[in-house]
């Protein structure tokens, strides 16, 4: 029975809590202690007109209750829109925003305060809200889906601490025109522990496959790749691509658990120093294509294919693996697994190693690792595009903080190398990725990043080496590879001739609509000027012309991004040679 003073019951909670408040402070302790003040009036008197009350406001955090749950969540999207309306003509640095998290849950109230799940769980979901956005628990939105016009942005299943079951988290998109959108799909079900044991799994293929590479001898069965004939020279050290593992299932639904063991065994290969591994980017172009091991050897210039398949049936699953050897047309190695899904439990236990190597979190679940990871990246990367850096910047670090810890080290030192690159310190960025290929020599992104930074920091001939390592390791490598690092680097070290060849590639890849077409005649504009060919230098130019009438040198000169390069003279001599090629100041 409940204790005197207390009884439960079932209430709408919200969480609202200042974002940067710490930092606030310690810039401006008097001045965020009035907005505060400020704040947590106009937020009571919102909450009060929703028919709520304010439960408890300790620090930069608000507790409210509301009885019903279409009101809870009417009165957050009140509280943001005034919220984002009084910090209009606010210094960024100084605007105080709120995330804020709904959640409908049993309570404990004593008195006037209320305690629980209900209330942790809200706190919880309020932590996953986008700045200045709202998030809602799976019980809030199974009550309000058919109430309100609003959009949502499904997170996933949630872990949330001491609360034994995950958390459906959603956040709302508030905007008219977002009205009945759903981004992210709900898909089936699954357990952490699954995906370890896939992991686990992805690791028993490893070591079997590495050790029939050095032990196996056999006779061909398919027609060999020929050395002669590959797009790429052939490593020296083993050397492989994992092909996209076949979904038996006949459901597509299941594709996700094909997709995971691929990427969890290339994830897992590319720690290997002794090994050559393709990036996951470049082996999914084959994705429910009929290729021939012939084909993949020779287009991507690899020695070894793993190809497999996963078949889920009820509660069983089985996995098909083959390795390959192309160069003399025979399997090396091939092994099925059938395990029952409670049984691969056991494998989480005795492969702790293994884990931390391959759980890694899928588009459709945020709540893993390299979610977050990913999303810390694109923000760090979006400083260079952004109209706000700042924010870009200080959201990239905000994850990085609530998450870094459960990324693989390489990732850390990979990221970190981008912070500090974007904040224009470049002996540090070099210094990280320095770490990060000491620890994941196969991932192209650390070389890339890594390259960046180098031609950043006025090193470019290191740039150079390490660009083009990285798009070794993914042939299929994305265009801003060339524009971005390649061809700058080869301008910086004075090597105008293979600048120029660099440039005709991305002309190319652009007219196939795979990158901005403007940026191409830029920077052949500037190939032909450096070489003195006016002729040409003046075509590009005058295409460039077309597409963006409102390009001036001195606006590209000023771009905010430019300040992360060291070498200004450099950038100084590009804006020259323009001039030359005869665009306007």
């Amino acid at each position: 029975m409940p204790q005197e003073g207390f009884k439960r019951k079932l209430t709408a909670i919200l969480s609202a809590d200042v974002i940067g408040y710490s930092r606030l402070m310690r810039d401006d302790e008097e001045t965020t202690v009035r907005d505060i003040a400020a704040h947590r009036v106009l937020i009571t008197e919102i909450i009060q007109q929703h028919n709520g009350r304010v439960v408890d406001s300790p620090g930069d955090n608000i507790l409210a209750e509301f009885a019903s749950v279409v009101d809870a969540v009417k009165g957050a999207i009140k509280i943001q829109d005034e919220i984002k309306r009084g910090n209009t003509g606010i210094a960024e640095d100084r605007r105080m925003e709120f995330r804020i998290g709904i959640n409908l849950g049993d309570v404990i109230e004593e008195e006037e305060r209320i305690y629980g799940d209900g209330v942790n769980i809200a706190a919880r979901v309020e932590g996953l809200a986008a700045d200045g956005g709202i998030a809602i628990s799976g019980t809030v939105y199974e009550h309000i889906k058919d109430k309100l016009s609003l959009g949502y942005h499904y997170l996933g299943e949630q872990e949330v601490k001491n609360i034994p079951e995950p958390v459906r988290v959603y956040c709302l998109l508030t905007e008219p025109e977002n009205a009945g959108k759903m981004i992210g799909k709900e898909k089936p079900k699954t357990n952490k522990w699954l995906w370890a044991a896939f992991g686990a799994i992805a690791f028993i293929i490893i070591i079997a496959g590495t050790f029939a590479i050095w032990n196996y001898y056999f006779r061909p069965s398919f027609e060999p790749a020929s050395v002669e004939k590959m797009a790429y020279p052939l490593p020296e050290k083993p050397s492989i691509a994992v092909l996209p593992f076949d979904n038996m299932s006949g459901d597509p639904e299941q594709d996700y658990i094909a997709d995971g063991f691929t990427e969890n065994i290339i994830t897992g290969l590319s720690q290997i120093p002794e090994m050559f591994v393709i990036a996951r980017n470049s082996v999914f172009t084959y994705k429910g294509k009929p290729v021939k091991i012939k084909q993949v050897s020779e287009e991507l210039g690899v020695k070894y294919v793993l190809e497999g398949s996963v078949q889920k049936t009820g509660d069983r699953l089985r996995v098909n693996a083959q390795l390959i050897d192309a160069l003399k047309g025979g399997h090396l190695w091939a092994e099925r697994f059938d395990r029952e899904l409670k049984d691969l439990f056991k494998l989480q236990i005795d492969n702790r190693k293994a884990k931390e190597h391959y759980e890694q979190a899928l588009k459709l679940d945020p709540d893993y690792a390299a979610a977050w990871m990913m999303l810390a990246f694109t923000h760090a990367s979006g400083v260079m595009f952004s109209e706000s850096p700042g924010d870009s910047i200080k959201r990239a670090l905000e994850i990085s903080h609530k998450t870094s810890e459960r990324w693989p080290a390489s990732y850390r030192h990979s990221f970190m190398n981008m912070i500090y690159f974007i904040q224009g310190q470049h002996e540090k960025a070099i210094a990280e990725g320095e770490k990060a290929i000491a620890l994941a020599p196969n991932d192209p992104r650390n070389h890339i990043i890594f390259a960046l930074a180098l031609n950043a920091g006025a090193r470019p001939e290191e740039a150079i080496v390490h660009a083009k390592k990285a798009m070794r390791l993914e042939p299929y490598y994305p265009a801003w590879f060339l524009d971005m690092i390649l061809a700058p680097s080869y301008d910086q070290a004075g090597r105008y001739e293979e600048a120029l060849e660099v440039d005709k590639q991305l002309l190319e890849r652009a007219k196939k609509g795979g990158w901005p077409l403007q940026n191409a005649h830029q920077s052949l504009a500037v190939g032909y000027a450096r070489l003195d060919r006016m002729e040409e230098a003046q075509a590009h130019a005058a295409e460039l012309r077309k597409i963006d009438p409102n390009f001036f040198v001195e606006r590209w000169r000023r771009s905010p991004h430019l300040s992360m390069i060291k070498d200004q003279k450099w950038l100084d001599s590009i804006a020259e040679m323009m001039r030359k090629a005869g665009l306007p100041d």
